[in-house]
């Protein structure tokens, strides 16, 4: 009956492990994980080419 028990309560801690931060520190404690990087904007001309955002006829991808 205990083994149930014990059985019964690991898994309803198991969402609780699956959502802890998946970031650590050097030391090894969990922290805040860092934002992630937004991908810089791209555009193409009129070819087809990457052309640089701000060049006439470029438009953004």
């Amino acid at each position: 009956m205990l083994f149930s028990f014990l059985a019964a309560a690991s898994i309803a801690a198991l969402p609780v492990v699956a959502t802890a931060a998946p970031c650590k520190d050097a030391k090894g404690k969990f922290t805040k994980c860092p934002e992630k990087k937004v991908a810089p904007k791209r555009c193409k001309d009129a070819k087809g080419k990457f052309a640089k955002c701000g060049s006439p006829g470029a438009k953004p991808t």
